[in-house]
């Protein structure tokens, strides 16, 4: 692939089309991104014609020396709309949101300012260049005149060592994702509040990052429920670090995007992103943490301390995977070499604990 290019076409009128000069066939996007695309936009013009005006919803989000990365979306919301009104409510209404791409968002951090624009699907994904100190810093940002918005990020010095990506469902929170009707109510109608922690994940976690280290939370939930996930760490009184999250919608290359490959490349992200530190990474046996874990151990085994892996219970194992035989029992890949990180499996935070105490993992 020599280059890409996006057509540009006139004034209000966002491309549908990627075009890849690849010896000179040009490929668009697949077809279901182009009709969401063209419906958002269609919705978009409907309400900015009755007052809608983007809204930016900021993310936490993280970074080191020279740049942080900054998550956020644009949606169009109508006049007199309060962020706790985007933010809170019951689950469903999360997902009846209005997205707008190529709006300008303006980015101030450390001192400077930096113009980004939204792109499909209302999404704002970018570094931007920035020297700040280690440490909790605050992004603003605005669009189009609208209210100010602010967005903790987490700047990881060059000096740190240790960090740490945990799964959410069913290793901080009990959800039991894969059942289809189960995972319905929890997603749309259930309220976070009602949700149950996993017993001693919160201890666990504090204790295994000594104070000092970084954690990021990946799940392959989706974007709209970011706020309600953030509330339920800070009720829960778990570390505070950000969500990398995923859309539910169509994608450029089909239909429904996996959630394997987001976690996989999150987690190669993760580990570009931040070459100072070395990672331990937790998670749960019910899908596939397991196995996406030992594959990066394996591919970079100096850069992973230990693995984590919470025990469904055999009620959990049933509501997940319709049997009640502790998968852990089976070996997880039997063709593949052992893996070079220490694995370590308790039934909740308490037991993985006494795990890393006894394996001396602990900072």
């Amino acid at each position: 692939m020599r280059h890409l290019r996006r057509y540009r076409p006139a004034a209000r009128r966002y491309s549908l089309t990627t075009v890849r000069y690849d010896r000179g066939v040009p490929n668009r996007i697949h077809r279901s991104a182009r009709v969401e695309d063209r419906l958002d936009m269609l919705i978009a013009r409907v309400l900015r014609r009755r007052g809608w005006r983007p809204r930016v919803l900021p993310y936490t989000s993280y970074g080191t020396d020279g740049w942080v990365r900054v998550l956020a979306r644009v949606l169009l919301t109508p006049p007199g709309t309060r962020r706790q009104d985007i933010e809170t409510g019951r689950g469903w209404r999360r997902f009846f949101s209005a997205p707008v791409s190529g709006v300008a968002v303006t980015v101030i951090v450390g001192g400077r300012v930096h113009e980004v624009h939204s792109a499909r699907g209302g999404y704002l994904d970018t570094r931007v260049p920035a020297v700040l100190p280690p440490g909790w810093t605050t992004i603003r940002l605005s669009a189009e005149g609208s209210p100010v918005a602010k967005a903790a990020a987490r700047v990881v010095g060059p000096k740190s060592r240790l960090g740490l990506v945990c799964d959410v469902d069913d290793t901080i929170m009990i959800t039991a994702l894969p059942r289809p009707l189960l995972a319905f109510w929890n997603t749309f109608v259930r309220r976070e509040t009602h949700r149950r922690p996993v017993p001693g994940m919160a201890d666990f976690l504090h204790r295994t990052l000594a104070g000092d280290g970084f954690i990021a939370y990946l799940s392959t939930g989706p974007w709209n429920v970011a706020p309600a996930l953030e509330s339920f760490r800070s009720r829960q009184g778990l570390p505070a670090g950000p969500f990398l999250l995923t859309d539910w919608g169509p994608t450029t290359e089909g239909w429904f995007r996996s959630g394997r490959e987001h976690k996989r490349s999150e987690l190669r992200r993760l580990l570009a992103d931040l070459p100072q530190l070395q990672w331990v990474l937790v998670g749960d046996d019910g899908q596939h943490d397991p196995e996406l874990y030992e594959e990066l151990a394996a591919a970079a085994p100096e850069r992973v301390k230990a693995i984590a892996i919470r025990q469904l219970t055999p009620a959990e194992q049933v509501l997940t995977h319709g049997t009640p035989e502790p998968l852990t029992d089976r070996p997880s890949a039997p063709s593949r070499e052992p893996c070079p990180a220490p694995v370590l499996r308790a039934p909740d935070g308490r037991g993985l604990l006494a795990e890393f105490r006894q394996g001396g993992l602990l900072g």
